[in-house]
This record gives C-alpha cells, sequence and structure tokens, in this order.
C-alpha cells in the first residue's frame, strides 16, 4: 500500500484559495493508493461552523470526488459539514468511484471550545483499502486510546488528520508511537506547518509508523508530498508471531 502525505500551509478561512493551492502541490502526485490531507483542509481550525460550513454536495466535497477520479485514488482529509441543523468536524473518505464515506470527529478540543461550536460523532469509521484497512480519526483523538483500540477482527493502518500545535509537538510523536504499538497496525498522522489566524504555530511532523512504532517517514517541517510504502503481509506476520492482541482487557465504550 503506497500512501502519499501532504504536509502544507493552510491559508485561514480561504476555502477557494486552499483548494487552489492544494490543487496545485497535488499536481505532481506520483500513483498511489491514498492521499491524506490535514484536518480542515480548506479552512485552517476554525471555531466560525455557522459561516464556512459546506454541505456533502458542496464545493470541497465535489473537488475531493474530482481528485479523486483524476488521479484514480482515495482521498481524505477533514471539513465543516453542517447536516440538518448541526456542524460537524467531518472527515471525508472519497474513493475515485466519488462514493463518499465519512466520520465525524468525537472528541472535541475544548481547550479551543470546539465542543460549543460541533456536534461530537458517535462511531468510528473502518473502510478497506487495497490489501488493507484502515481507520481514519482526527487530532485531538489521538489522546484517547480507547475509542481507537484495535479488535478481534483488526485494522491494518491507524490515520490522524490534524492542526497539532508545535506547543505540544512532543505529545504528537509520543502519542502515534503509543498507538502503533499499542495497536500493532502503520500509523499515518498528516499535520499542517505554518501559523493559523489565532497565531498558533504548527510545526509539521507528518509521519508515519510501523507496527512497531518505528519511523518510516518524518516529514519534519518541510511543505509538499511525502510518500511511504507499508508491507501488509509483513504487519500480519508480525502480528501472528506476537499477538498481544489475544491478550487485552474487554471493555464497552461509555457512549
Amino acid at each position: 500500500m503506497k500512501v502519499a502525505l501532504l504536509q502544507t500551509e493552510l491559508h485561514w478561512e480561504q476555502p477557494d484559495a486552499n483548494r487552489t493551492s492544494l490543487a496545485q502541490a497535488l499536481s505532481a502526485l506520483e500513483p498511489t493508493d491514498l492521499v491524506v490531507l490535514p484536518e480542515m483542509f480548506n479552512t485552517g481550525f476554525s471555531m466560525r461552523s455557522e459561516d464556512l460550513a459546506e454541505t456533502m454536495e458542496g464545493a470541497s466535497v465535489t473537488w475531493l470526488q474530482e481528485l479523486a477520479h483524476r488521479f484514480s485514488t482515495v482521498f481524505c482529509g477533514s471539513a465543516i459539514i453542517e447536516e440538518e441543523g448541526q456542524y460537524f468536524n467531518r472527515l471525508l473518505w472519497v474513493n475515485p468511484e466519488g462514493k463518499v464515506a465519512h466520520y465525524d470527529k468525537r472528541h472535541l478540543f475544548r481547550m479551543a471550545n470546539e465542543h460549543e461550536h460541533y456536534t461530537p460523532g458517535q462511531s468510528r469509521l473502518e473502510v478497506e483499502l487495497s490489501d488493507g484497512r484502515c481507520c481514519p480519526l482526527v487530532c485531538y483523538d489521538l489522546r484517547f486510546p480507547v475509542f481507537s483500540r484495535n479488535g478481534t477482527h483488526p485494522y491494518d493502518v491507524l490515520i490522524y488528520v490534524a492542526n497539532w500545535p508545535a506547543a505540544r509537538a512532543h505529545h504528537w510523536s509520543a502519542l502515534l508511537a503509543a498507538r502503533a504499538i499499542e495497536n500493532q497496525c502503520y500509523v499515518i498522522g498528516v499535520n499542517r506547518i505554518g501559523n493559523d489566524g489565532n497565531q498558533v504555530h504548527y510545526n509539521g511532523d507528518s509521519m508515519v509508523l510501523d507496527y512497531e512504532g518505528q519511523s518510516l517517514l518524518h516529514a519534519g517541517q518541510q511543505s509538499g508530498l511525502h510518500y511511504a510504502t507499508l508491507d501488509i503481509d509483513a504487519l500480519r506476520a508480525y502480528r501472528d508471531r506476537f499477538p498481544a492482541w489475544r491478550d487485552q482487557d474487554g471493555f464497552v465504550l461509555d457512549e
């Protein structure tokens, strides 16, 4: 499975400008199975949900469908979506045929009052891709291992799209490695760079880790497309050799 991570600055609350700049960066895209964009790729991490929200028939979803068709690959990233009077930080998973699956961010970042402007999601999304199974989540979800925990029918790739501030960069790298080790899976984390409209700074540090928490890719602060290849057969062989998942504790998720 080949994946592409797009690490970039974002234009603050300017969807048209972001779609244009992201399309320019994607013009050099190599053949790949999946392209991962940052959280709120078309606006930055804004709390102006009512002003900036689009619908599932809006410009950004349509744009992703066009890109997925043009490049014959899956695209994912999150955007502000309005549905039945509610606002969601919604991860969009778009395949080349134009089908859109989605996951609504469950854990809302209260330190930025995200919980006052968005409705939390209730359930995970797991999707088949190439020879593996993926579970895409959003930013602050990274801090909550119960929600992401792998099960007896495991996913192979755990994905986090993020606007994760530089002030907590160590948390980002440490938690991504922890999620990889405890879930015996590949982990992809895609973050933005630059400053947002609230003068929050982002270092990037987008990365891909293997099932032992070892780095396959670390983008540092470099803007652009970054690639990694995931060996799903090697992952499953590792789980067979070291089946720690068989000894995990049971739990019931409190909704």
